[in-house]
């Protein structure tokens, strides 16, 4: 699953990327579709042209020098970040929402590129990130088979050992950045799940503090899916019209997203836009991935009466 840090940066890193879910992590040509949220057709051209591209150039699968990692990691984490988000919640239907071999993968190969790279804050912010988002994991689906939203899950059951674990890695970063050095994409990351993972009701949930940090990580990572994220956490400190005003303006980038479609149909049931929300909830059962999510959203559009 390490491979991406064998191949060539001749290869551009989005197709390096791709290659190794694929050769190396085993996932299928349309869970990585999923994960760029691109075409499945697209993906499997990419894959083909790198496949290509190495046997036409002679690219040497090596592992890496000491000295080509930090050039070398940004791409491994990615794909170990690309590896949890499918086991946490798979894409796929007919498989099941949570897939701990994979998360438990991830976490291993994390906590090796931690050791082997002990002063890289990315490397400890993706874990601290896996760690506090596994903490959860069997509060994620309930025992009818259905999806557990955050707001709705028992914190009771949550591991506290990885939310200990996980919010010493973010206090350590958090150290760093005060000491001069500026977070990551993984880090800011960790930091929102820690304000999560700190409130023992999502009532206690300091939202302001996630906003905040998703201001920041917006300036490294101005991406639809950040800003959809973003917005979900301002509806609960401006309200849902001001969250909803955000949303609209992600359709064009984000519409055969079925998160985005849930998003939308949760705040516009908030304000009380049944027959608005009722359409939104069909989309997203439409693109939704597996049946425990596809269960959620039918429940919650059912009960719009």
């Amino acid at each position: 699953m390490t491979s991406t840090g064998r191949l060539s940066p001749s290869l551009a890193m989005e197709t390096r990327v791709a290659l190794t879910l694929r050769m190396a992590a085993g996932l299928t040509v349309a869970e990585i579709a999923r994960a760029f949220l691109v075409p499945e057709t697209t993906i499997g051209q990419r894959i083909t042209r790198a496949k290509a591209k190495i046997k036409a150039a002679r690219i040497p699968h090596r592992v890496p020098s000491a000295e080509d990692l930090p050039g070398r990691v940004s791409g491994v984490l990615t794909v170990l970040f690309l590896v949890f988000n499918e086991g946490y919640l798979a894409t796929g239907p007919g498989t099941d929402p949570v897939r701990h071999d994979l998360t438990a993968e991830a976490i291993r190969l994390a906590r090796l590129i931690r050791a082997l790279l002990p002063q890289d804050g990315e490397a400890a912010g993706l874990l601290a990130l896996m760690l506090l988002t596994d903490a959860r994991r069997t509060a994620r689906v309930s025992a009818s088979g259905e999806l557990v939203s955050l707001g709705e899950q028992d914190r009771g059951t949550w591991d506290t050992a990885l939310i200990a674990e996980g919010h010493r890695l973010v206090r350590e970063r958090l150290a760093a950045a005060a000491a001069g050095v500026p977070p990551g994409r993984y880090q800011i990351l960790a930091a929102i799940s820690a304000v999560h993972t700190s409130a023992r009701d999502v009532r206690d949930t300091d939202w302001s503090q996630v906003v905040a940090l998703y201001d920041q990580l917006v300036r490294i990572d101005p991406s639809p899916i950040v800003a959809l994220n973003r917005a979900i956490a301002v509806a609960e400190l401006d309200g849902p019209e001001v969250a909803l005003a955000v949303v609209d303006r992600l359709e064009g980038k984000l519409a055969g997203y079925h998160a985005y479609h849930a998003t939308r149909a949760d705040l516009l049931r908030r304000l009380g836009r049944g027959q608005q929300s009722r359409a939104a909830y069909d989309k997203a059962i439409e693109l939704a991935g597996n049946t425990a999510e596809t269960v959620s959203l039918t429940r919650r559009r059912d009960q719009l009466g």
